[in-house]
């Protein structure tokens, strides 16, 4: 049995570039930043930080860009998909990213723009 399912709960370290592909279809890539926090075994803290790239199609980008400014806490639930070309230099390139197929906002700012103010989603759940 295979499963290809990636989580992940971050904020947002790129703000979302929506553009449209020849045919009309809306797609956004944006970055999030997760962390993870250990203790080796001095009790020294440490702390990582992990940079991913994330593909929204649809609805899913068009809210994307609506609503999720960097520094925006977002969880995404997707399927890893890698991507191959040719550089300029003929080179082969690979990138593999989340293709998301569901988003959850985080909680609103504390004291929101009034410009955020007027665009502040409802707390949902948006599938593609």
């Amino acid at each position: 049995m295979n499963y290809n399912k990636a989580i992940i709960v971050g904020r947002v370290s790129q703000a979302p570039d929506l553009r449209s592909t020849p045919g009309g279809q809306p797609v956004a890539t944006m970055g999030v930043a997760t962390n993870r926090l250990w203790t080796d075994k001095s009790g020294q803290k440490h702390e990582d930080a992990e940079f991913h790239t994330v593909v929204l199609w649809g609805k899913l980008a068009e809210l994307a860009s609506m609503y999720l400014p960097k520094g925006a806490l977002v969880l995404v639930e997707g399927r890893m998909e890698t991507r191959t070309w040719e550089d300029n230099e003929g080179n082969p390139r690979k990138m593999t990213e989340i293709v998301a197929e569901e988003i959850q906002l985080g909680p609103k700012p504390a004291a929101p723009s009034r410009k955020q103010r007027s665009r502040s989603p409802p707390q949902m759940t948006y599938r593609s």
